[in-house]
């Protein structure tokens, strides 16, 4: 029998007692609050991702015998398919915990920037940032290539039986209102695409021309083209090929026959650059993570051309404080963490880049315990909005060529987006927070996933006929070496992205997976989710619910890269004093009801060897288990 994590409807969610205790900061209250959905507890392994029917995918490939490797590419290629608001197109970023080495291992499966995607390119067009939308938005496609690299690297299944259970949703699915309501209030901009247009708008000339909520909702030419690899793959090993040899024919299929051909046909047809050459060219990298210690916790972030380091060099700057002594969600914790995050996030905005290109990010200085307390002395009583970069050249033994670049470079970064409103508009919350969805999958084995997969959201261009929706990830390129010079558009380059997938360790054995969507807030939720847990002895569905402050005070990675100095959302229930005591501070509040995104966890109990996995109330994220 399968356990799902339903949400249970409570009308007492959390008294207004209990959250008063709550606010101000009572340790003694913050263990075995109520919460919406069930703790999942499991012994052989755990699915949990962005909707149910996902979820259900990956438990398929459990049954069939699969790992949790196995089973996360088959949520993976669900949620693609179901357009959890991302796509195949799109790109794949992965840690996986190895039992038999006891190593984590970070995938890397990032587009990267076609032939003339130059920062004079995009200047000549009038452009400080790529667009946002549109065939010029889109990096190479990774998320096959990842899946595929995955599954031959770490996995036991075929691509046939992994993929199964997405192309039973290509040949048709119930669409979900959340998705078919995305396309009805995108449709206009949907309809500037030839292909996208035929495939999202089955009801062309009607009033609704999007799919309704629960109508079978068919994609046969990305049916066509998963069968295309499958069918490779299954001749290949009909002729004697090994598993290996099967999935890399697959994966060739894509990248350098028939598939490449359409996309890159169809992407120039509607005024792109991707190539033949940048398809062939492009690779996943499997890679070392970075780490740092927390407390005994070894916390595992991909590397710097994701904002993961970020999380990791907020906690080197917390470990400096007694947050537990400062209470849950008090004034003075909410301020910590938001003037830590505003160190990290200033370092994440000049320093972070792609690693394969020139100059190199100086990460051994950013995240050494030395240069946090530096930074942590920073820190004062009230809101700083202009942190700039720190200099951590001196903490790797080496001179800071970028220096100049650093004096008022906050200042100067608001001169340069002179256009920005500095008003927290509805408009700016739904783009900054938006999100695609997560991954996490554990095995008795000992084999644990975690996954922050994202691009091809709608609206996405289509590529042809083969159902495939780019990526929008160019946008998250700079133009301007004055704002983050490892960070400037080129050729071959991945972007720095958001996409920041989690693994914790606790005396070498797996201790948490967790991962969140919503842009430039992942590593925020996720930080205090990971706190919730370590420093307040919340479980880990406690973890996932609890309520989360959220900065803005950083650059956006979308759009024109807003910045909001001193602007905060906090949970509707933030008592009146706490209210007061931030606004004296320097900051602005908005509020809402749920506050913690939409994040996924598992929690390993080494006492009982037992699986406890969490799923937060904020949006459809579902979980299985058994």
């Amino acid at each position: 029998m399968l356990y799902p994590l339903k949400l249970r409807q409570n009308p007492n969610f959390i008294n207004t007692f209990l959250f008063m205790v709550l606010w101000v900061g009572l340790p003694l209250f913050v263990k075995g609050q109520a919460t919406q959905k069930p703790v999942l507890h499991a012994k052989h392994w755990l699915a949990i991702t962005g909707k149910p029917l996902a979820a259900t995918a990956g438990a398929m490939a459990f049954q069939k015998g699969g790992n949790a490797v196995d089973a996360a590419c088959a949520m993976l290629a669900a949620t693609c398919t179901m357009w959890d608001v991302l796509s195949w197109g799109g790109e794949t970023q992965a840690l996986i915990y190895h039992p038999g080495t006891g190593e984590v291992i970070a995938i890397n499966a990032l587009g990267v920037a076609p032939t003339g995607a130059t920062a004079a390119f995009f200047q000549e067009k009038g452009l400080k940032y790529p667009p946002s939308f549109g065939s010029l938005a889109a990096v190479t496609p990774g998320t096959p290539g990842g899946l595929i690299v995955m599954l031959k690297e770490y996995g036991k299944l075929s691509l046939k039986e992994v993929l199964e259970p997405a192309m039973e949703m290509a040949k048709g699915y119930p669409i979900e209102a959340q998705t078919a309501n995305a396309i009805e209030g995108d449709k206009d901009k949907i309809k500037e695409w030839p292909y996208s247009k035929a495939v999202y708008l089955p009801h062309l000339g009607e009033d609704r021309e999007a799919p309704y909520a629960g109508e079978i909702f068919e994609q046969h030419d990305l049916l066509n083209t998963l069968q295309k690899m499958v069918d490779v793959e299954q001749e290949a090993l009909k002729a004697g090929l090994s598993r290996q040899e099967a999935l890399q024919a697959a994966y060739d299929r894509f990248y350098k026959g028939d598939i490449a051909e359409e996309i890159v046909r169809s992407t120039q047809e509607q005024g792109g650059l991707i190539t033949m050459q940048d398809l062939a060219d492009w690779q996943v990298k499997i890679e070392e993570p970075l780490h740092v210690n927390y407390k005994g916790i070894d916390v595992y972030k991909l590397q710097e051309w994701t904002q993961g380091p970020a999380l990791l060099q907020s906690l080197n700057i917390l470990e400096n404080f007694d947050l537990k002594g400062m209470g849950y969600n008090s004034a003075n914790y909410i301020h910590t963490l938001y003037q830590a995050m505003n160190l990290a996030f200033a370092d994440r905005d000049f320093y972070y880049g792609d690693p394969a290109f020139p100059p190199k990010s100086p990460m051994k200085g950013l995240l050494s315990k030395e240069y946090a307390k530096e930074r942590a002395k920073q820190i004062g009583e009230v809101n700083d909005p202009w942190a700039n970069p720190g200099d951590p050249y001196p903490f790797q033994g080496e001179e800071n060529p970028f220096k100049e670049k650093l004096i008022d470079y906050s200042k100067n970064y608001f001169k340069y987006n002179e256009d920005i409103d500095e008003d927290v508009s509805d408009s700016f919350l739904q783009d900054f927070t938006a999100g695609t969805t997560s991954i996490e999958a554990a095995d008795k084995e000992g084999w644990v996933v975690s996954i922050t997969p994202s691009g091809g959201w709608i609206p996405a261009v289509i590529a042809g006929n083969t159902g495939i929706g780019l990526s929008q990830r160019m946008q998250s390129f700079v133009t301007d070496p004055m704002v983050n010079p490892f960070n400037v558009v080129e050729p071959g380059k991945r972007p720095r992205v958001t996409l920041t997938p989690s693994l914790a360790l606790k005396e070498g054995k797996p201790y948490l997976a967790f991962a969140v969507q919503g842009g430039d807030t992942q590593d925020q939720n996720l930080l205090q989710f990971f706190l919730n847990v370590v420093e307040f002895g919340m479980n880990v569905q406690e973890a996932t619910e609890a309520p989360n402050m959220n900065s803005y005070q950083m650059q956006a990675a979308f759009g024109n890269h807003e910045i909001k100095p001193g602007a905060m959302t906090l949970q509707s229930e933030t008592p009146s004093w706490v209210r007061k005591d931030l606004r004296n501070r320097g900051y602005t509040m908005d509020f809402r009801e749920r506050t913690s995104g939409p994040i996924n966890a598992i929690y390993f109990d080494e006492n009982h060897g037992t699986m406890w996995g969490g799923s937060s109330n904020h949006g459809e994220d579902y979980g299985i288990g058994w």
